[in-house]
């Protein structure tokens, strides 16, 4: 059994509780101090004692837990996770039946109303993100659910929860089943990736750019040159290609992304001589691409919310408009700028805000041709709409 505390509700927050508010808040408790160790459960109550909700502790960036139902005598138990899987699964069915694509979203944490939590599916092979101590606790339960609905190859996991926000290193991410091969090769609207299941925090391919990379590769790419910034593995360079672009350069300031992003284009059959892989800071190619004279006929951005390295640090919220500003400087005219960000602290009118300052500041015109936000796997609720963070916007540079 989980100790299970009675807590105070302020009153300007019951309201948004009752409307199924998922984000627990410290300061939304008049009483915290009744609780002590991650994992608790906690029944919200008002100042009248008046059950509104139940969730669970867990630090998780700024949040201390979240709420898992509004039915006052639920047991979060094995059957409670059960339930919540076998929906999530059924809401993802057609991935399960689409051939084309073999990894993807099955869990979307407080998407799927289980905050702290996601599972991805990489062909048979299913891996739980645990974001705070206080949903690990719940392991246990969370695994025999999972196991229950679903036939799998393998399991793994990873957990983000320590204090600094870094990866937790010292176990093995492997927990039950087969352990997957090493790269393990899943489809992605017919491409391959190769992804590792135990090698650190990542995986090697972002789940949530599908739709924005199968868009690339059909309509945007053919005959032209593409440079992919911040590159990480080489994902949108390799739907460029096959695609049909010219040739595709990708800057990236990880050592590891020459040799990832060389294995994206074998296992596609691209020769990756053929292509321009470069270990080099961002900031820095764009000084010598000013410099040399480069243009390029689609330019991708998709940084890191925050990066510090030996000479700066960046910040999506206060530096995307000069980076857009650098960029559309080496980008041909009626050529497309795909610019993305998953910052959370803004949403789509300030990033739209961001290309219009960036382009009036550079003096030139621009028109907006699509734009895109998480896909269906990786679901978000009403109630919590900033947890959708993805925001792509394809740019096409008029002058």
């Amino acid at each position: 059994m989980y100790k299970e505390v009675d807590v105070i509700i302020k009153p300007r927050f019951i309201d948004e509780y009752k409307d199924g508010y998922p984000l627990i808040s410290k300061e939304s408790i008049l009483n915290w101090d009744k609780i002590s160790e991650e994992g608790t459960i906690i029944n919200l109550l008002d100042n009248k004692k008046k059950f509104i909700a139940k969730g669970y502790h867990g630090i998780q960036n700024k949040g201390f837990g979240w709420v898992l139902t509004n039915t006052k005598n639920q047991k979060i138990d094995t059957e409670y996770f059960k339930a919540r899987i076998k929906d999530a699964i059924e809401y993802r069915k057609d991935f399960y039946e689409d051939d084309s694509t073999t990894a993807f979203r099955v869990f979307n944490g407080e998407g799927d109303r289980v905050g702290g939590l996601t599972i991805d599916y990489f062909d048979g092979f299913y891996l739980l993100t645990w974001y705070s101590l206080g949903i690990y606790q719940f392991k246990d339960e969370i695994l025999e659910a999972l196991k229950s609905q679903v036939e799998y190859k393998g399991i793994y996991q990873k957990r983000r929860f320590d204090t600094k926000g870094k990866y937790l290193e010292g176990e093995n991410d492997f927990i039950s089943g087969d352990e997957a091969p090493t790269p393990l090769i899943v489809k992605e609207n017919n491409e391959n990736f190769a992804i590792y299941l135990d090698d650190g925090p990542m995986v090697g391919v972002f789940l949530d750019q599908r739709e924005v990379r199968k868009m690339i590769r059909d309509k945007y790419a053919k005959d032209k040159t593409v440079l992919n910034t911040f590159s990480y593995t080489g994902a949108f360079s390799v739907f460029a290609a096959c695609g049909g672009a010219v040739k595709t350069t990708s800057v990236d300031l990880a050592n590891r992304s020459r040799a990832k992003t060389k294995e994206q284009f074998e296992i596609n059959n691209i020769k990756a001589e053929e292509q321009e892989i470069i270990v080099q800071d961002v900031f820095d190619y764009f000084n010598i691409a000013v410099k040399k004279g480069f243009k390029f006929d689609m330019v991708v951005v998709d940084p890191p919310s925050f990066a510090r390295s030996k000479k700066r640090t960046f910040s999506v919220a206060k530096d995307y408009v000069k980076l857009l500003k650098e960029i559309i400087q080496i980008t041909n005219k009626d050529g497309i700028i795909v610019a993305s960000t998953n910052c959370a602290n803004f949403g789509m009118v300030t990033f739209r805000d961001f290309i219009a300052k960036a382009f009036k500041e550079s003096n030139k015109k621009y028109k907006i041709e699509e734009s895109f936000s998480l896909p269906k796997d990786f679901k978000v609720i009403d109630e919590f709409r900033e947890s959708s963070y993805l925001k792509v916007v394809f740019i096409k540079k008029l002058s």
